[in-house]
């Protein structure tokens, strides 16, 4: 499998930093990181996109998540392992992600449920890491960018290697 094109990330100059900078946002909000690495997991799950799926469940995993939580994202409704809190980000991650599904996109109850767990401000920041991993997900799908080789390019391990040093 061969990418269309590098990824127009590494391409446009300063897009990466940019593009990861408002990703970094939601960090700092009170949100957890596990909330924040499945809604990063069902995102991608919901749009095909292969390099966000293989990065995710890692992401998941690193953060303290357990195998089954990480394979079961996608059918999380039945699964006995998420939260309260953590179904209502995952339903409105689903809502957001699917904007054209329904005549109303993001319905009252999938947004009061969210509101009822998440502060205003974690809120902020849950929409910002679905938004955010949506748009990862339409630049990877577009130009077929094949999981696990972006982290082979030296561009990125460029930007990995600024971003650790950054920390």
């Amino acid at each position: 499998m061969q990418p269309r094109m590098n990824h127009p990330a590494m391409i446009v100059p300063g897009a990466m930093e940019a593009l990861q900078a408002v990703g970094k946002l939601a960090e700092c909000c009170g949100l957890s990181k596990e909330v924040r690495e499945i809604v990063h997991l069902r995102a991608s799950q919901i749009n095909g996109c292969s390099v966000c799926v293989d990065m995710d469940w890692h992401g998941l995993k690193r953060s303290g998540g357990i195998d089954e939580r990480a394979f079961a994202v996608a059918a999380w409704r039945d699964a006995p392992y998420f939260t309260d809190a953590e179904r209502a980000a995952l339903a409105l991650t689903e809502a957001v992600t699917r904007l054209s599904d329904r005549e109303d996109p993001v319905p009252d109850a999938v947004w009061d449920e969210a509101a009822r767990h998440f502060d205003e401000k974690q809120l902020s920041a849950l929409l910002l890491t679905i938004t955010t991993t949506n748009m990862w997900n339409r630049l990877n799908v577009a130009t077929k960018q094949v999981a696990g080789a972006w982290m082979k390019s030296p561009q990125a391990r460029e930007v990995v290697e600024r971003a650790l040093a950054a920390k």
